[in-house]
């Protein structure tokens, strides 16, 4: 019934509406990734001050996921997504005029807003189906949104030798209008609006926090998914200071990880129904920590180099692909009466934990480090990981028996 009041209220390019919505929030996350050591000579500031704008973006688009769930359940989905939108192209505008670095790291906070497109993407699809369902689905939609993140550092590194690093976020600026236009035109409301304040359903995060299955499924999605911001934080570093990379290769061997990613939602699209969200979730964050053991182990063997780093990071594209999308299933299936709420304090959860990965890993790289520091932090997080989902396994199947 659900179903199709959503597909009835729009035309069927609504699935192309939510990949390409949260598909333009992961394309504002790493598209200038390659960039960043020319952008600090531009501003005339240390990489490490311009390595600020990932933890930073990251850091308010965990603040904003805490709020975009409930407005969403308030005012609706299409509604809030709309305005956030706008407010992502103001705030690109602002960094293309950004007269120097501070003033550009605020409206590159500010672009964070554009987190709404990928809250909401799981909390549409949650409105629409049931777990087992929404954990298929939401990997279909984000195996399309990989796309996104699997061309965007090379087209940005590409942009980057030929142009300069203001055309990354002239491109941001032009797809961001042309996605607006597609929410506009096609999606249609999907939740029934709560006549309830925001204050009050803030009010409902105890009830979330205070389960431990809601713990267990957003530190699994937190920390798989942390060894990869922490990886945004330290890649670029890594590529252009250790192997001295131009930015269009390091942009292309960014890539390798997306690539992996895509593969995981496929996995995570045929296989989740039957195998369980539990099971997908321990397979993924498994895979992405025996890749990530793999490259530790090689690198303090000294046989690290640009092919070996940025090509195992693959199977923590693998990994992840197959186990975040369970774990956002998970996290939305303790509560679905309040699925944008759960969606958003997931979200700001995992985007907060990436936050300070992601900081961590810039503080780690000085002048003269190698690229283990970054290792070994992505290896630490993504054995937490496994630690998470075990937590959950091991309580369910002392409540029901069931793995």
């Amino acid at each position: 019934m659900e179903k199709a009041r959503f597909l009835d209220r729009r035309t069927p390019l609504v699935l192309a509406t939510l990949v390409l919505s949260a598909g333009l929030s992961a394309l504002a996350m790493n598209i200038f990734l390659p960039s960043l050591p020319r952008m600090a000579d531009w501003f005339g500031v240390s990489y490490g001050v311009m390595q600020q704008s990932v933890p930073l973006y990251l850091a308010l688009s965990a603040a904003l996921q805490i709020v975009i769930g409930p407005l969403s359940d308030r005012y609706g989905r299409r509604r809030v997504l709309l305005v956030a939108l706008v407010l992502f192209l103001i705030s690109t505008a602002g960094t293309l005029l950004a007269p120097n670095a501070t003033v550009f790291l605020i409206c590159r906070m500010a672009q964070a807003v554009i987190a709404a497109g990928m809250v909401l993407s799981r909390a549409i699809v949650r409105d629409i189906t049931s777990d087992a369902e929404a954990a298929s689905m939401i990997g279909y939609v984000t195996m399309g949104m990989s796309l996104v993140p699997m061309v965007g550092p090379v087209i940005g590194g590409w942009l980057d030798d030929m142009v300069g690093w203001q055309a990354n976020f002239a491109l941001l600026l032009v797809l961001g209008l042309g996605v607006l236009a597609l929410v506009w035109a096609d999606l249609g409301e999907t939740a029934d609006l709560r006549d309830v304040s925001i204050l009050a359903q803030l009010k409902e995060y105890p009830v979330l926090l205070t389960s431990p299955r809601f713990w267990g499924y957003a530190g699994a999605a937190a920390f798989s998914s942390g060894c990869f911001f922490a990886y945004l934080g330290g890649a670029p570093f890594v590529g252009t200071e250790v192997y001295h990379l131009s930015s269009s290769k390091v942009g292309a061997l960014f890539a390798l990880t997306a690539v992996g990613y895509a593969a995981g939602n496929f996995l995570a699209g045929r296989f989740s129904v039957r195998v369980g969200l539990n099971r997908m979730i321990l397979i993924g964050c498994s895979v992405t920590t025996a890749g990530l053991a793999v490259l530790a182990l090689l690198t303090a063997a000294g046989l690290s180099g640009p092919v070996l780093f940025f090509g195992l990071t693959i199977f923590m594209g693998l990994g992840n692909g197959i186990a975040l999308p369970n774990a956002n299933a998970g996290i939305l299936s303790v509560r679905p009466e309040v699925a944008g709420a759960a969606s958003g304090l997931g979200g700001a959860l995992m985007i907060g934990g990436g936050a300070a990965l992601a900081s961590l890993a810039g503080w780690l790289l000085g002048p003269e480090s190698t690229e283990m520091p970054l290792v070994l932090l992505m290896l630490g997080s993504s054995v937490a990981s496994v630690l998470a989902i075990l937590l959950v396994i091991r309580r369910t199947r002392a409540l029901s028996g069931v793995f």
